[in-house]
């Protein structure tokens, strides 16, 4: 099992300085509204590489008293517990100007990818209350986000796909475009374009197959597919090709108008047979959350160590008393650390005695006794 025994911030967002010592179970945090319950969830989110669960830069969260312009270097400190003993990991940045934040490894300076050797995250966040109801982007950003925590390798895929884009949009953009440049970029458009959405289909027909195991849970099951340009995957080659064929038309457009990145997420009801954008706000929300624990029981199963480590954001109160109960007993079932958030202490009362209770206030945190 993976999970945090120890967190230290250090001029992260609200917190000049806090700590937290965790054991493997749950961990729910409360407070009022601004007391740093998301900015600790966040804290932990950049113990993987990328920009958090906000999706941000690294200069964006240094701490910053009235007065102060610009943020302060900042360091988040755990050691993470898996099946090969405790490892002292570290993240932040060493000077408030470092374009980059420096990841260390009991000690060791490493690049941030070797994270994931240690540890992978799955979260779920009030941005996402509107899934179904935003744009495609938003969907696809989502997926990307379990692909990327089943199959690390989906997001070096995900952005050399982007820098090739961003390249061929750049080459069709100027006064004579070189076609053999072009054709460089598309085939790397191509290679990249179809591992994504390999990965992808990979994905979705496992969760689809652990969502229909869950017959017996209390959330309603979903009916996934891919939809938008590639929703099957192709070729490299095919994939060059199409993107060749449509120079004319993306040079017009000022971006490429095919491709894996139009992709979309499509989710129905599945006892209702209806579009997730059409179900009720609290159905949605149930929606998403099977999604997000249909992967963390396959993620469970499937990758021994590191097992997924979830963080769910003001989940609680938006569901009913008994999908509340429901989703404390999956979380335990599946023996997986997870931080929930909440402003009344009452929401987790269901948790009581079987998880760690911390009280949040103004970057303070306070452990509750048993």
């Amino acid at each position: 099992m993976t999970f945090l025994t120890r967190l230290v911030l250090t001029d992260f967002r609200s917190y000049g300085r806090a700590q937290l010592s965790l054991g493997p179970g749950p961990v729910y945090l409360f407070g009022s509204n601004g007391a740093g319950k998301t900015n600790l969830l966040e804290a932990i989110s950049f113990l993987m590489p990328g920009r958090g669960l906000r999706g941000v830069q690294a200069s964006e969260v240094g701490r910053r008293l009235p007065g102060e312009v610009q943020g302060r270097a900042w360091a988040i400190s755990a050691i993470i517990s898996g099946d090969e003993g405790e490892t002292q990991v570290g993240t932040g940045l060493e000077t408030p100007n470092s374009p980059r934040r420096a990841v260390h490894i009991e000690g060791e300076t490493v690049a941030p990818g070797r994270l994931l050797d240690l540890v992978r995250l799955v979260w779920l966040t009030p941005r996402e209350d509107r899934l179904f109801l935003e744009a495609a982007s938003d969907r696809r950003r989502f997926f990307d986000r379990l692909v990327f925590a089943a199959e690390p390798a989906h997001a070096r895929a995900v952005a050399a796909y982007d820098k090739a884009m961003r390249e061929r949009n750049a080459v069709l953009g100027g006064e004579e475009p070189d076609p053999l440049w072009l054709d460089a970029l598309e085939l790397q458009m191509g290679e990249a374009g179809s591992m994504m959405s390999e990965a992808r289909i990979r994905t979705l027909e496992a969760l689809q197959s652990e969502i229909d195991s869950r017959i017996d849970r209390p959330f309603p099951l979903a009916g996934l597919s891919l939809g938008g340009d590639f929703g099957a995957a192709a070729e490299p080659a095919e994939l060059a090709q199409i993107l060749a064929g449509s120079r004319a038309r993306d040079t017009a457009a000022g971006r490429a108008l095919c491709g894996p990145h139009r992709g979309d997420l499509e989710v129905v009801h599945a006892g209702r047979d209806r579009p997730a954008a059409e179900c009720s706000t609290g159905e949605q929300k149930a929606l998403i959350l099977n999604l997000v624990l249909a992967q963390a029981s396959r993620l469970s199963r499937v990758n021994s160590d590191p097992n997924p480590v979830l963080l769910l954001d003001e989940v609680a109160a938006h569901l009913d008393q008994s999908r509340r109960a429901a989703l404390f007993d999956e979380i335990e079932a599946l023996g997986l650390q997870a931080f929930l958030t909440g402003t009344d202490q009452s929401l987790f009362e269901d948790l009581r005695g079987r998880a760690l209770g911390v009280r949040v206030e103004e970057g303070h945190l306070t452990p509750l006794e048993d």
